[in-house]
């Protein structure tokens, strides 16, 4: 019988992973459903004296995985974040449930081209969503814009290399904000704008169909209004927006 996805469920930490220096993948044994790229899972820890602390996180593992991955991103004063970075460790328990969210989500099914445009930690269901088009047999063109402080911050980017690497189908770009156009590594060294979303959609060679947008609110709104302002349709920008500081 397959578990409701609001049914909170003990999940185990079997290993850890770094990403960033600030990014750690979390993986988790936990008795849920199949979830669809794009989808997250609410996570309860719970005090000795009984002090309950809730967040929402991303799934990074693909569809099918046989281990549920959480990337952590450890934020300032993050409570639940703290907890994973500082306390965590293999073996340990936590409550978690899902998978949830239903507009974030894409399938194998859906038309192409396929854009995603990722805001520092907001790349986590982007990655979800590349994992699943690489295991569907990459089924429509694809392409992953990345856009992060500095180049050690650009979390799961050799995957997404070698991705890129072994389909010629997916393109994987990316930017840094805080580091000099001098070091080498990015394909960009500023914040996404028009010129350079025209460069790289001309690069590309694609219109896009469906496009997956991920970052803190004011990636996301200077993305989507950039894909609007390029012609996208409303109806083919989906949005997931993080309360994290711009990136």
């Amino acid at each position: 019988m397959t578990p409701p996805p609001t049914a909170w469920h003990s999940a185990t930490i079997t290993r850890i992973e770094a990403r960033t220096p600030r990014l750690r993948s979390y993986f988790l044994h936990a008795p849920l459903a199949r979830h669809a790229a794009g989808q997250h899972v609410d996570v309860r820890l719970t005090a000795p004296d009984g002090y309950q602390a809730r967040r929402s996180y991303s799934i990074a593992s693909a569809p099918g995985a046989p281990e549920l991955e959480l990337a952590v991103e450890l934020l300032a004063d993050g409570e639940v974040s703290g907890w994973f970075h500082d306390a965590a460790q293999p073996g340990d328990t936590l409550d978690v449930r899902g998978p949830l969210g239903g507009h974030f989500v894409w399938q194998p099914a859906q038309p192409g081209p396929l854009l995603l445009l990722a805001g520092g930690s907001g790349v986590v269901p982007l990655v979800s969503i590349a994992r699943a088009w690489r295991d569907a047999g990459a089924p429509v063109p694809a392409l992953l814009l990345h856009s992060g402080r500095a180049w050690d911050s650009l979390a799961f980017r050799d995957e997404l290399t070698a991705i890129a690497a072994g389909h010629p189908a997916f393109r994987f770009v990316t930017t840094v904000t805080r580091q000099p156009p001098s070091v080498p590594g990015p394909d960009y060294t500023r914040r996404l704008d028009g010129a350079m979303l025209e460069e790289v959609l001309a690069q590309w060679g694609h219109a896009p169909a469906q496009c997956y947008v991920c970052g803190a609110n004011p990636f996301v709104e200077a993305a989507a209004q950039l894909l609007v302002a390029r012609g996208v349709p409303p109806r083919a920008i989906r949005t997931e927006r993080y309360g994290a500081a711009a990136q």
